[in-house]
Formats: structure tokens, sequence, C-alpha cells
């Protein structure tokens, strides 16, 4: 019996546990001019299946565990395999059925992983669509794929079979392979365990979910919808990161997910981002020519902690990337069953959001001599919040030369204006980044002069003088122009102004006996009263500054709190075990 890889396995569970659906379709298609057979077409499809044994493969289970079953070339299964084709009047109907066919749900226990489609507007053109489901192909599949099956209709066509020579392996090889190279955990020298190990610690209380501003809540049970908003990266922008990059010694992506990393910790998500990003996974040459779900998922945990410069972030992700990418070779699914966090469909585990960074290979111009170009998809699919997909644009001689990208994000949470806003502001991160990365993070700014206007002067009422002078000045001036006015009202207790002052004044008295003095810390544990009220303005009016502490916490809490305010003075109301050991003003 031959088991599923590792990649293979999780999109099984996913569908067992969520139900068929179309999300892990994987299409690609091609715009043609000229006339073609799809009879001939229907031959060659057949003579790439029978290359590449993947797209062959049914994945029926037996007592709950699936197995690659591999159809033989000559099978009903794979000779029985046609191109459909669809005749469309227009642009319109094009579009409304090549949408029905990308949405087509595969019966992975009964059905080959792939259809082929041939919409026809006329003799002379058509679209191509290549259907496959995740579980047996990636992106990187589809320029072996296209050749392949170029290749095989410009032979089939011309009454002989395909010229190419046999693939060194295929992807049932591949599997038994990473099974029998990763080893089991009971080895702890097997690659399995050591890297499990490493991503153990990497990981090690690491956010399960980031604050992110969400225009709605999360549901249980996620649409997958999706939508798209375009980013725009201006050629010199390019220019600048990659002279950056250079400078830094880092990659393009290690700049662009640095960005990302900054602009979340500047949108108030923390500073401790796990990011997802994609990697190939055909660690081996023999692989390259090969159909299959080679693609694995790392997760990059940026720390953004101290207010770093874009420089010094930089830095930290060149050391955190190249570390995960020595241990690549974990399946991201064997990764999640192994840390078990939380697992609910609402969410995906781990991270939420995925930054990625490709090459613009584009299909080649000519298919068997007809004209060719690609036909772009909507799928409007997510299967994160949010992804961050930037592709690296090269000119004729191969040279790169420019970037674009997109926001790509779940309809369930987002909006398309505030994806396109965080596409803006991630800009204005790339901007700054490139001009001053000495700067530190806090000092970028991400918000458009509009929006800092709104923000300055839209949103508040009449603008007001404010007076100068420290709180303790304001409060004692006050209370000389009106000593007999009520300052405070808790309950049927009333104190004027002047009563509060002398009673903070003699608190503060003692404080000063006490040893506090400029910015000395105190602790307030007190409860909400005229107490509390007299104790802020009587550590202000020693020079102090206040430690507010909670009741309600745990001890430990509370000990942390005084640990790291460095207070060795307390003013509270009661005992408590949290303050033992400082001097300690008891209150009435």
């Amino acid at each position: 019996m031959i088991p599923l890889s590792f990649a293979q396995q999780r999109l099984w569970f996913i569908e067992q546990l969520e139900g068929p659906s179309a999300l892990y379709n994987t299409p690609f298609a091609v715009r043609l001019n000229g006339e073609i057979d799809a009879a001939v077409l229907s031959l060659a499809l057949r003579d790439v299946l029978a290359r590449h044994e993947v797209l062959r493969t049914t994945f029926p289970a037996t007592d709950g565990r699936p197995r690659q079953s591999i159809a033989e070339p000559d099978s009903p299964a794979v000779t029985s395999v046609e191109v459909a084709t669809v005749a469309v009047t227009d642009e319109r109907e094009l579009t409304a059925a090549v949408d029905r066919a990308v949405r087509h749900v595969f019966d992975l226990a009964a059905e080959l992983p792939v259809r082929c489609t041939l919409f026809s507007l006329s003799a002379e053109e058509h679209v191509l669509l290549v259907l496959m489901h995740h579980i047996a192909s990636d992106a990187w599949s589809v320029p072996p794929l296209f050749r392949d099956l170029d290749a095989a209709y410009r032979a089939r066509r011309a009454g002989a079979e395909p010229p190419w020579e046999p693939l060194p392996v295929q992807y049932a090889d591949y599997t038994l392979w990473q099974h029998e190279v990763l080893g089991t955990e009971d080895d702890p020298e097997s690659v399995l365990a050591t890297q499990l190990a490493y991503w153990q610690d990497v990981l090690a209380g690491a956010p399960e979910e980031l604050a992110l501003p969400c225009d709605r809540p999360r549901p249980n049970a996620p649409s997958h919808l999706g939508g798209a908003a375009d980013l725009t990266l201006e050629s010199q922008l390019y220019v600048d990161l990659a002279e950056l990059a250079a400078a830094e010694r880092v990659s393009l992506f290690m700049v662009l997910q640095a960005a990302v990393a900054a602009l979340y910790t500047r949108l108030g998500a923390g500073t401790d981002l796990p990011l997802g990003t994609a990697v190939a996974g055909r660690t081996d040459e023999g692989l390259d020519d090969l159909v299959g779900f080679f693609v694995n998922t790392l997760v990059l945990r940026t720390d953004t902690s101290g207010d770093p410069s874009f420089r010094g972030l930089l830095e930290r992700v060149r050391q955190l990337d190249l570390d995960a990418f020595d241990h690549q070779d974990i399946p991201f699914e064997r990764l999640v069953e192994h840390l078990n966090p939380a697992r609910t469909p609402a969410r995906h585990p781990m991270f939420q959001t995925m930054v990625t960074l490709d090459s613009d290979e584009d299909l080649p111009s000519d298919f068997a001599g007809l004209t060719c170009r690609e036909h772009l998809l909507d799928q409007r699919l997510a299967k994160f919040d949010l992804s961050f997909a930037f592709v690296e644009q090269h000119d004729a001689d191969g040279v790169a030369n420019g970037l674009t990208g997109a926001v790509e994000y779940a309809t369930d949470l987002f909006d398309h204006a505030t994806a396109a806003t965080m596409g803006q502001r991630l800009t204005r991160v790339l901007r700054a980044a490139a001009a001053d990365p000495d700067a530190p993070l806090s000092t970028i700014e991400i918000l458009s002069p509009a929006e800092r206007e709104q923000l300055l002067t839209g949103w508040h009422g009449p603008a007001a003088e404010l007076p100068s002078g420290a709180v303790p000045e304001l409060f004692e001036a006050q209370a000389a122009a009106t000593p007999e006015a009520v300052a405070l009202v808790s309950g049927d207790e009333e104190l004027t102004y002047a009563d509060l002052n002398a009673r903070a004044n003699g608190l503060a008295l003692r404080l000063v006996e006490a040893g506090v003095g400029a910015e000395t810390p105190v602790a307030l544990l007190l409860e909400r009263s005229p107490a509390l009220v007299i104790a802020l303005l009587a550590v202000l009016k020693a020079g102090g500054t206040y430690v507010p502490l909670d009741d309600a916490q745990p001890e430990e809490r509370l000990r942390a709190v005084l640990a790291d305010a460095g207070a060795g003075i307390a003013v509270t109301d009661r005992d408590h075990p949290a303050l033992a050991g400082l001097t300690t003003l008891v209150v009435g």
C-alpha cells in the first residue's frame, strides 16, 4: 500500500472534516488563437496522464486510512479521459462557463484529480482550462505540465508518440522517499525528530491568532470566499528595495516579510508575529519536471519588540529565515499535529497571514503553433485571513525590473476597502524603509495625509486652549480659586477642593518622608474610593509615579508588575501578600 505524502494527508483530512469543496482546486487557463483539434488534444491529455502517475491517482480509504491508488496508463479510467468542449457566444458567457468549471468538486476517492475543458468562442478563438486538485499538483507543477501537453499535442497531431524521455521518478516514489528520509520520532537522530524539536522550541508560546483590524467578527464556520486588492509599487521603489536587500545581505522576500511585520506592529497586532510562507519543496533536481504536491509551508515567527530600526529588523528576519529554511523538510501538517495548537475550523492553525514572493514565469507564448497567452482566473476563494502576494517582474532578457502585488483577503472578515487600505499602508512602510532604514519602526508613518487630518481635526470638537503646568500645580490653583466647591463625590460622601488638597498634601508629606522623590514608583492597591484619588494626587505631589494594582489579579502577576516597575513603596487600604517586603503606607 502506498501512503499519502504528508501534504496530501492534510488535504485529505480537511476534506473529511469540512466536506468536499473547490477550495483546493488549482486551475490554470490559456487563451489560444488558431484551429485546435479537441480529439487530438484528448489523446495528448491521456499521454500526460500516462507520464505523470499522480494525475491518474485516486485516494480511497480503508478503515479510515487513505492510500494512493494508481491506475495503469491503459486502464479505462485513463483511456476514457476526454477534453470536454464547450461552445460559448461571447465573453460574458465564457466567464460564467469557466467559473462553473473551476468550481467543480472532485471526488478524490473515485475521480482522477484532473479535468481539461476547451471553451470555444469561434473556430479560432479558444480558452483551454486545465483544472487539477491540489492533492496532485501545486503552482510549480504548471510549467512542466504545460510543456508536456504541448509536446504531446504536437506529436499526436503528426501521428507520432510523444518524444519525451521517461521521468526519473514518480510522485509515489517521492512519497515513499519522504517517509523513509524523515524517519520516526522514536529515533532522536532522525530528520523528523530533530526538526520537530527545532520548531517546538522556536514556536513555543507563539500567539495562535493576531489582533487585526477586521470589519466583522470571525465566524465559526468560514465560507472561504475571498477577494483581492491590487498593491501599487512604483518601479523606483522596487529598485530602492532591491538595493536595500543587497546592502543588508538579505533577499527581497525578507524585506517584504519585515515590512508586513512592521505594518502589523504599527496596526496594534503586537510584536510577536507568526507569518506563513510557501517553499517549493522540490529539494532534488529530479523533481523539477514532475507534476505533484511538493510545496511546504513554514511559520516565520517575526519579532519586532524593542522598537528596532528597519535595518535592525532585517537582521532579525535574516537569521530567522535562514534557520527556518534549514529546517524546511518537516511537513507543516506534521508540525501542526505535533504541536497540537487549539484547533478550530474558524481559522488556519499556527498563522492566518501568508506572505509570498513569486517570479513571473509566464507560460510560453506558443502552444503547438497557436498564439498563446495566460487567461486570468478569478477564483474568489481565500484559504487565509490575509495573503500578501508579490510577483517579481522580468524583462525580455530575464532581468528583474519590477514588483507587483495584491492583498488577498477573506470576505468573512474584511471589506475590499479595508484590504486596499492595508495595501496602501504597507506601501508606505516600504517607502519609509527604503528612504531611512535606520529610523525606529514607531516613527514610520502609515497614515495618508487625509487620514491624519481626519484624526487630528475631523473627529474632535472645537479646539480649546490647554492650560500649562503639571497636574499638582493645576489642581492647587483650582483649589485656591474655589476652595469650597465640591471636587469629589463618592456615594453620600463629598470632598471640597480644599479638603481634597489638604488630605493629598498630608499623604504626600508621608510619602516624601518614606523616600519618594522625582519619578519614584509607588504601588497603589486601593479600592475605587476617595482614598484612591487622594493617593493619586499625593504621589504626583511628592514627585513620584504611581503603579496601580488590581487585587483581582493573581499574586504572582502582582509581584511581576512590582518587579518590572521597581516599586519599593506602596499605598494600600489592606494587607496583601504581594506587598510583602515593601514600605507600606496604610490609608483609611
